[in-house]
């Protein structure tokens, strides 16, 4: 199991503050990430949060997946390794 967390369906309005806040209720967290736009700086609408403990992200998945944040239920996942070919 991974400390890193895929989430998705993230609302343009929420910062990397809102879900600090929120995944910091299950654990520690050690970082958030949004991705953005290169050319409009805009929110893509998913991001990364990397837990200290499996456990913690366990718990995090558990309490966080379908939960409402700014208007949208979020979506809390193990993130996977990105493939190069």
């Amino acid at each position: 199991m991974t400390n890193r967390l895929f989430i998705g369906n993230i609302s343009y309005q929420t910062q990397e503050s809102d879900l600090q806040t929120e995944f910091a209720n299950f654990g520690v967290v050690k970082s958030v990430k949004i991705i953005t736009d290169r050319d409009s700086g805009r929110s893509k609408g998913f991001g990364f949060v990397e837990m200290e403990t499996a456990s913690e992200a366990q718990e995090a998945i558990e309490n966080l997946d379908g939960k409402s944040i700014d208007g949208r239920p979020i979506r809390v996942s193990q993130a996977r390794e990105r493939k190069f070919s």
